[in-house]
């Protein structure tokens, strides 16, 4: 059995309208083995989004191919859960938390007892379990954005994809929720594309970064991230290993904003 869980070959995106065409995504190509945690991160309007809209069989693609588990991608496939930024939009506000964790498991035609027993392990695993019966309008943004992890880890997908989650959280809850995805992909083995703009984020949580480039977009570079597997906010964060590797990942994105290009990209 092959290694990759992901693979983005090719890929290609162009919106169209108005007579024009505008070209988001040029020539992506990467791919993400079974288990691995890989951050995302680039200049703004580097189309990360739309990268992943079609990673998810949400959007279109023009060229290339998305592969998981080697089927192709041509719309949202079983093994696949994605968490958005906006957890709002995301989360039902007459259904209770239980209820909403639940709404995919239903789909998926599961039993009864199983679905209760997945929702129940869930909620646990993101420390929600006292907040089963609340209503997400009840709840903090924080806890929120816990409610939307809790039906992605309860519907136990090969493939988790987080479109910067924690972007409108606070400091400290975007701290809480960092550990809290670490320790649950540590725990189940899933594989996780996480994009976000957070340079400082993405280091301390992937094991590799993946830095895009201005539009059309490709990968810029791919940074190793070597920090010990078992991190901490403090420590880690004040480590020079991490310092290191911030500022290479930091440089990185300021020559995409420049308009390099992977064979012109400044050594590091």
């Amino acid at each position: 059995m092959t290694t990759t869980a992901l693979e983005v070959a090719g890929l290609a995106k162009t919106y169209t309208g108005h007579g024009r065409g505008v070209e988001a995504i040029r020539d992506l190509t990467f791919r993400v083995d079974r288990g691995e945690l890989v951050c995302i991160v680039g200049p703004s309007g580097a189309g990360k989004t739309t990268l992943l809209r079609c990673i998810a069989g949400l959007l279109d693609a023009s060229g290339g191919r998305v592969t998981l588990d080697g089927m192709p991608v041509t719309e949202p496939p079983p093994g696949m859960a994605v968490v958005f930024q906006e957890y709002g939009r995301s989360l039902f506000p007459w259904l209770t938390v239980r209820r909403n964790v639940e709404l995919p498991l239903k789909e998926k035609g599961l039993a009864r007892a199983d679905r209760a027993a997945k929702v129940d392990a869930a909620l646990d695993a993101v420390g929600l379990t006292e907040s089963a019966d609340a209503h997400p309008w009840q709840l903090s943004g924080g806890m929120q954005q816990r409610v939307a992890i809790a039906r992605a880890v309860a519907y136990e997908p090969t493939v988790l994809l987080m479109d910067e989650p924690f972007a409108a959280v606070d400091a400290q809850t975007r701290a809480d929720l960092e550990d809290l995805v670490r320790g649950l992909w540590q725990r189940l083995g899933v594989t996780v594309l996480f994009v976000t703009h957070d340079i400082d984020e993405s280091v301390y949580l992937g094991q590799r970064v993946l830095v895009l480039s201005n539009r059309p977009t490709v990968v810029l570079a791919d940074v190793r991230v070597d920090l010990p597997d078992e991190r901490d906010q403090l420590k880690t964060r004040s480590s020079q290993q991490f310092a290191d590797l911030r500022t290479r990942v930091y440089e990185l994105v300021q020559s995409a904003k420049k308009g390099h290009r992977p064979e012109t990209v400044p050594a590091g």
